[in-house]
């Protein structure tokens, strides 16, 4: 299993790499722990500041690995509820909830599961070879793992019916054009541009990026005044932070800023 998910550590960045190419990397459920487990591990860790997440071989992850489940049996009232609430739900929960700002690196496919996984991503990265594919209308199933919470946030719920009615592949390029990923690069450079991106995040304040991303998260289930609210309680505990006493110091000293995501 822990060749199924790579996870390495370089400087402050953890890597987490789906590696079963043969599946497209289709998710089993012990791979799906297992990533569960390992953004856990991010969030609690205080050396490591940002995450990448990616796939290997042609595929970023085709979804859910429907082949490999338990024999069907008898099915019992709410079994199916259960599942998806500790299964898929589960792992998308775990990217949102990260406290560390988790970068999707999309190398190819992204279908179903694969796609709302990578959405569910602070930061989007798309090689030009990626495309995204609601495909559960195809198996004539409802979206799952948060995937109508997650595209109608991000594109508004005509675009997000337009993809979940009719289950059309999207191009790196029109995800871009519709606001499902930050940038689209080519393909030999995107290990590179993720790696850019997040070291670059590893040298930031963490806990001010944490509390930005909870509040960001929030917002669009928030009304005005909760949202202020919000707001003013984060700052008030990133105001106890020692990257904040930096950030000001430095900004008064008139130098740059040494971050240590403390």
């Amino acid at each position: 299993m822990t060749t199924e998910v790579v996870h390495t550590v370089a400087g402050r960045v953890a890597y987490l790499t789906l590696n079963r190419p043969e599946a497209l990397n289709a998710l089993a459920p012990a791979q799906r722990d297992r990533l569960i487990g390992l953004l856990g591990e991010a969030s609690a860790d205080p050396a490591v500041r940002a995450v990448v997440l990616t796939g290997t071989g042609r595929g970023f992850c085709a979804g859910a690995d429907l082949r490999g489940g338990p024999a069907a049996g008898e099915r019992v009232a709410g079994d199916v509820a259960r599942t998806i609430r500790l299964g898929a739900q589960r792992l998308i929960a775990a990217v949102l909830d990260c406290e560390k700002p988790v970068i999707a690196a999309v190398n190819g496919t992204a279908a179903g599961l694969g796609a709302h996984l990578a959405l569910a991503c602070d930061l989007v990265l798309a090689a030009e070879s990626a495309r995204f594919i609601e495909v559960f209308v195809r198996r004539g199933l409802v979206p799952d793992g948060g995937g109508a919470y997650l595209l109608a946030r991000l594109i508004g719920p005509q675009r997000a019916k337009e993809l979940m009615f009719f289950g059309d592949a999207v191009s790196a390029a029109d995800a871009e054009r519709l606001g499902l990923v930050n940038r689209v690069v080519p393909d030999g450079e995107l290990a590179k541009t993720a790696r850019e991106w997040a070291e670059r995040l590893a040298t930031a304040p963490t806990r001010a990026l944490v509390l930005t991303k909870q509040l960001v998260n929030a917002s669009l289930d928030s009304d005005r005044a909760t949202a202020f609210a919000a707001e003013a309680a984060a700052q008030e505990i990133n105001m106890t932070t020692e990257d904040a006493r930096e950030g000001v110091a430095s900004f008064v000293e008139r130098r740059s800023p040494e971050y240590r995501g403390r």
